[in-house]
């Protein structure tokens, strides 16, 4: 394993205070925090998941949710146990709010899930289903074994990460689908725990000062983000802060973990909340949990063609050249397009990793 810096410090009382995301967890010997997986042992602050896994699928790179970043692609995927978000509606609470350390069965080395990728043809791997913020060294070392093989890495990711590792982090990302989980103090307070303050500065850091590709996601919860007043905010201000051309993906709730009264999010919100983000400036403006092809396909921002048509997570049509230009006008589109399109499709494949090669 890598040696990467300490991201903790002393406090006069004893306790060592975490330093990496802005929960600032201060523990005594043998104490956890909050994220569950980070433990104090002697002097020190260690992951508990290095190399152990809750599992690893192939997936579509569009489940990501990323639109941008070699379409039609596979993407291995995996994550670990433990969150440092207390989200009241998270959707992979099963391994996100997971307190069962010793379930994480599926182990392998940073070399192995790169080598796995290459192997099974995936153009990248993806740090997924709980936030790789908090198995940051894990991460980083993957997507150190992932680089020196050709291997792309993604990270899926709330943004809840402090100055110091935050440069580290997302420079050692080829892209990042980063969730604005609402635009407003309150909700961030009341249903995830935390603070959209560092969330806001991750997103500027990331799309300014590093070549990760960022694309962004809001889940829409029906009485709690929805409002036209909340969505216009949020999208005035990707558009001031990240530009025209940062992917906004606007995706449906469905009742779970702690907010099973709440309902599903129609259809007609999500293409309502698109519309608002294109009069705002947006060129590119998604919908996701939800089935409807003209919205999740994507437009030349010079002449309006088509250029990439979806259906659910299948491409169903193409008309950039090899560049990533239109094919109708010549602008670039913007993104990561190498080539011509992947045709991996829709499918979902678990994946066991070799024994003999597991760390």
């Amino acid at each position: 394993m890598t040696e990467h810096p300490a991201f903790f410090q002393p406090l006069p009382d004893g306790r060592l205070r975490c330093t990496l995301c802005p929960r600032l967890c201060a523990l005594r010997d043998g104490q956890r925090g909050m994220c569950f997986v980070r433990m104090r042992r002697g002097d020190r602050i260690d992951l508990d998941t290095h190399g152990r896994s809750t599992g690893f699928c192939i997936d579509p790179i569009e489940k990501k949710p990323l639109n941008h970043f070699l379409p039609g692609t596979p993407v291995l995927s995996f994550g670990t146990a433990g969150c440092n978000l207390a989200c009241k509606f998270c959707q992979n609470h099963e391994i996100s709010k997971s307190r069962e350390i010793d379930a994480l069965a599926a182990r392998a080395t940073p070399e192995t899930i790169a080598r796995v990728a290459r192997q099974t043809g995936c153009r990248s791997v993806a740090f997924t289903y709980n936030d790789p913020v908090i198995f940051y060294e894990y991460a980083l070392d993957t997507a150190a074994a992932c680089r020196a093989l050709g291997v792309k890495s993604v990270a899926v990711t709330a943004g809840y990460i402090s100055d110091g590792p935050r440069a580290a982090f997302f420079r050692a990302m080829d892209a990042a689908n980063i969730d604005l989980k609402a635009f407003a103090p309150d909700f961030y307070r009341r249903l995830t725990g935390s603070e959209i303050g560092p969330v806001l500065d991750t997103i500027r850091f990331a799309v300014h000062e590093t070549p990760c590709w960022v694309e962004l996601t809001t889940l829409l919860i029906p009485g709690e983000n929805d409002s036209d007043a909340e969505i216009a905010a949020l999208s005035a201000w990707v558009m001031a802060e990240c530009g025209p051309d940062v992917p906004l993906h606007f995706t449906a709730f469905h009742p779970d973990h702690r907010m099973r009264d709440h309902p599903r999010t129609p259809v007609e919100t999500l293409l309502r909340a698109r519309a608002i983000g294109r009069g705002a400036g947006l060129n590119h403006v998604y919908v996701g949990n939800a089935h409807h092809a003209a919205a999740q396909s994507s437009y030349c921002a010079g002449c309006g063609a088509r250029v990439i048509g979806r259906d659910w997570h299948v491409l169903t049509h193409w008309a950039l050249d090899p560049r990533g230009r239109c094919t109708a006008c010549g602008t670039v589109f913007p993104g990561v397009i190498d080539g011509p399109p992947g045709r991996w499709g829709g499918r979902r494949q678990r994946l066991r990793m070799p024994a003999s090669a597991s760390g």
